[in-house]
Order: C-alpha cells, then structure tokens, then sequence
C-alpha cells in the first residue's frame, strides 16, 4: 500500500524539518555547573581556610580550653577606639576629596574634551605601577626638607599642620592618589552606562547650575558607583599599613601590629573582626545595588 502523502494546503500544515546541529542538552549543562561548583570550591578553600586557622587561634590556645576571651577584650584593650576612629576619619575625608576631585573632571572631560579621556585614564591608574614603599619615601623627603626650605613662606607652618597626630591631613592626601585607580573605574562604568550628555542638556535647557546639575540630575543616577567607590576607598584606608608605619601615624592597622607582639590573640580577633565588618558592607553594597538595577 503506497504511503500517504499530504497534497494541496495540507502540505502547508506539515512542519519543515528540523536542521540536525549542535544541541545544548542537560549533559551540556551538567558539566558546566561541575566546573562552576569546582571553581567555587577552590575559591572557598582559598579565602575559608586561612580565616578559620586564624579564628581557631584566636579561641583556642595551647593548653587552653575553647575561650571568646580574646574577642571580649577587643573593646576595651588600650588604643582601639583611637585608632579605628581615626582610620573612619581619614576614610570619610578620602572618600569626600577623590569624588569631589574625579567627578567633576571626568564630567568635563567626556562634556567638552572627550579626546582627553585616554590621558585621564592613565593619570589615575598610574599609582597602580608606584610601588607604595617609594611613594611614601618620596613623601618623606618632602616632610623633611619642606621646613627648611619654606621657613620665609606662610607654608612653613602649613608642613606642621599637615602633620598633626589627631588628623593627620598627609594621609588623606596620600590615600587620595591611592584609592584614584578603584575610583575612576567605578564612576567610568557608572558613566559608560547612563546618557551624560542628554541629561545635561536637558537640565542646562531648565535653567539649572552646574552644582545643581550635579547633585540633583548626575550624582543620583551613579547612586550604585558611588557607593563601589566609596566602598573601595574605606577599605583600602582601613588596611593600609604601609604608609601610615613609615610616617609614624597610629592607624588601626599600625595598632593591630604593635599589640601584636604582646597580645597576639587579641590582635589576631582584631584582624578577624574587622574583616567579618568589611564583608558585611560588601554584601550590603551588593544588594543596595541589586535593589537599585531591579527598581530602575
């Protein structure tokens, strides 16, 4: 019996058959979740193991039972809260001088010199290439010949001022050109995804200032670069040891190495206190930025 064969319009019913080719099937699938599930796991035993080590110290010491002691006496052990609020000081001011420093100009650069921009860039992640030892001995030798050379010049007071135990004004300056890199990529993203130039047409046609423009038009539509920025910038000025060592200024990190030697315990809870509150503020940061991209 001869097959049947659809003629006439019911030949335009039947569907064409499917060209054979590569299909992403469940195996597919499969072996790229065990290659992201692997890479997750070394990436855990990376960061985890030497975390739980340095807890397990912290509560547990040769001859000792298992003790929080060490974490109780992270409060009231001599110069802890001197230091740490000192760090969040010199945080803050960084924080204030780079965006007031770098948002202003990369907002003129790409407004009226776009061609700027690639010199921009590489005048802000040059301090990637300066080792931080050389860096902070270059400021050193200015500290030290300044005074000599500036004694005829109302600057000779200001080498002193700058200088000053209780805000020292040199570490905000010095962590400005530091954290320059983290912040231009963060509000260069920011930038990259929002149309500058038609909102600050649009707000100039208004009748709007500048500082206007600025804070109410520019600045809350880079609310989730501001905050990475921001971000970035405290953390590195509450981990920088370098620096603030060479020039003799008691920072919370410089504090964590000098109990070191007699309160090991103590400042090793320090260390793991301080970088449990970093993580929290990373994960707050994500997920204000998640809230903001799923709101807008």
């Amino acid at each position: 019996m001869a097959a049947l064969t659809p003629e006439g319009p019911m030949a335009q019913l039947t569907p064409p058959a499917v060209a054979a080719g590569p299909v992403s099937g469940p195996g597919r699938r499969r072996r790229i979740r065990v290659w992201r599930g692997a890479i997750l796991a070394i990436a855990a035993v990376y960061f985890l193991v030497p975390l739980i080590a340095s807890f397990t110290f912290t509560v547990k010491a040769p001859e000792q039972d298992f003790s929080l002691d060490a974490y109780g006496q992270i409060f009231t052990t001599e110069g802890f809260g001197q230091s740490l609020l000192l760090s969040i000081g010199l945080g803050v001011a960084t924080i204030a001088v780079v965006l007031l420093l770098t948002l202003p100009a990369m907002l003129a650069v790409r407004l009226r010199v776009p061609k700027m921009k690639p010199i921009m860039e590489i005048v802000c992640t040059l301090p990637l290439v300066v080792p931080p030892i050389t860096f902070v001995a270059g400021i050193n030798t200015v500290l030290q010949f300044g005074p000599d050379y500036l004694a005829s010049t109302p600057f000779y007071q200001t080498i002193f001022a700058i200088q000053d135990e209780n805000f020292p004004v040199v570490l905000v300056l010095a962590y400005v050109i530091l954290a320059l890199p983290f912040v231009y990529r963060s509000l260069d993203a920011g930038l990259g995804a929002i149309d500058v130039r038609t909102l600050v047409e649009a707000a100039r046609n208004l009748g709007a200032s500048w500082p206007h423009l600025i804070f109410r038009v520019i600045v809350p539509n880079l609310r989730s670069s501001l905050a990475s920025a921001s971000f970035l910038t405290l953390a590195l000025v509450l981990g920088e040891f370098t620096i603030a060592s060479l020039l003799h200024f008691q920072t919370f990190p410089v504090w964590i190495y000098t109990i070191s030697g007699s309160q090991a315990q103590v400042s090793v809870a320090v260390s793991v206190f301080s970088l449990l509150i970093t993580w929290l503020l990373l994960l707050v940061l994500s997920s204000a930025g998640a809230r903001q991209r799923s709101g807008s």
